[in-house]
């Protein structure tokens, strides 16, 4: 079912929440609203369920205004963090709740009932517990239960509200796996919730990515990790190193350093942001001159393939603190560094995204 949210705002007293959303959710895709917290994405996610009812604008559904329609008339699958099982009820009782408490006239028969059951449990893998109760169950199991209780009413979507944050991050790595064959299989549209932009990047087929109830970008995970439209999309997803500064000829001076713009066009004075990923950053030794941005490495941590070493800046940053910068280089390439703990080394980038600190756009 396509899902289409048209000038929502939403305000909760002074504070805005959403500022005139307009989205088209993609039919029979699992996309991610993924943004830092308090940034609007659950009350979008309640008003597209009903849950919460917008100060303007619509929601449609498949064409069809739905902004007066109750949940129930939604048709809409929620999934909750904390799961929300009823725990006096057993595993079974707790999916067939919301078929047994329909209107006569559309109430599944009993034996139906427990055939589609029984089919829901088959499809989370956890028809052995039909007869336990939720405090019987690990949290994985509980979730994926309340996801089977979901899809028990026939939803014509799927919403899931941080569905894997109450979770340990093995158990959510395994969750998130699980979740994207599910939604294979079934091919229901379904938005799900988060702040974690690992889960969104591999999970997901669209992101949106929101920051103080407005829409920041809207794509693929390739396109939001690799193409970020503003300072905060490359700030937000991802690890990276972020440098201040002011435009000088051809180089944004950063303290006493110069960093190259790398082909951006900038006027000469202005203020801008630059931004390199760890795994694009290089060391190189700091001989005097040249350009980069000095600094001293701090640790040298080499777990597994891939050695991250973490430097300090020279000097104070802009909060009156020192910055910490991360390189990311295969672990093969350390004896050939020869870097040690304490020297003064130089940070550049071939790679390298610049943005005007006022309004945070990226310059060609």
């Amino acid at each position: 079912m396509s899902i289409e949210v048209r000038g929502v705002n939403k305000s909760f007293g002074a504070f805005k929440a959403l500022d005139n959303i307009s989205l088209d959710f993609p039919d029979g895709e699992l996309v991610a609203l993924l943004g830092p917290s308090g940034c609007g994405k659950t009350t979008l996610l309640r008003v597209i369920a009903g849950l919460e009812r917008a100060d303007s604008g619509q929601v449609l559904l498949d064409g069809e205004d739905a902004t007066d329609r109750d949940v129930r008339q939604r048709q809409v699958g929620f999934v909750f963090q904390h799961y929300a099982l009823f725990k006096h009820m057993t595993v079974f009782e707790n999916i067939a709740f919301g078929l047994r408490v329909r209107p006569r006239r559309t109430r599944p028969s009993e034996k139906d009932i427990r055939a589609k059951v029984s089919r829901l449990l088959d499809l989370v893998q956890l028809g052995w517990v039909a007869d336990r109760f939720p405090t019987q169950l690990s949290g994985g199991q509980r979730q994926r239960i309340a996801l089977a209780r979901a899809l028990a009413v026939e939803p014509r979507v799927l919403l899931l509200d941080e569905p894997f944050g109450a979770l340990d991050a093995k158990v959510r790595k395994e969750l998130r796996r699980w979740l994207r064959q599910l939604h294979d299989e079934l091919h229901i549209s379904s938005i799900f919730v988060t702040h974690d932009q690992e889960e969104a990047l591999e999970v997901s087929d669209k992101v949106i990515l929101i920051n103080k109830g407005r829409v920041e970008q809207f794509g693929t995970p390739w396109q939001i990790y690799n193409e970020p439209a503003s300072a905060f999309a490359y700030g937000f997803i991802g690890a990276v190193n972020e440098f201040r500064g002011r435009v000088e000829g051809d180089f944004v001076r950063v303290g006493d350093d110069l960093l190259s713009l790398a082909g951006a066009k900038f006027q000469n004075g202005q203020d801008v942001v630059a931004f390199v990923r760890p795994h694009e950053t290089e060391i190189v030794p700091d001989i005097g001159g040249g350009h980069g941005i000095t600094a001293k490495v701090h640790r040298i941590l080499g777990n597994g393939p891939v050695t991250r070493v973490e430097l300090v800046a020279n000097g104070e940053s802009r909060k009156g603190e020192t910055d910490f910068f991360e390189v990311e280089i295969p672990g093969t390439q350390l004896a050939s560094l020869g870097i040690a703990t304490g020297q003064r080394v130089k940070l550049t980038s071939r790679r390298i995204s610049i943005f005007d600190q006022q309004n945070g756009n990226e310059r060609p």
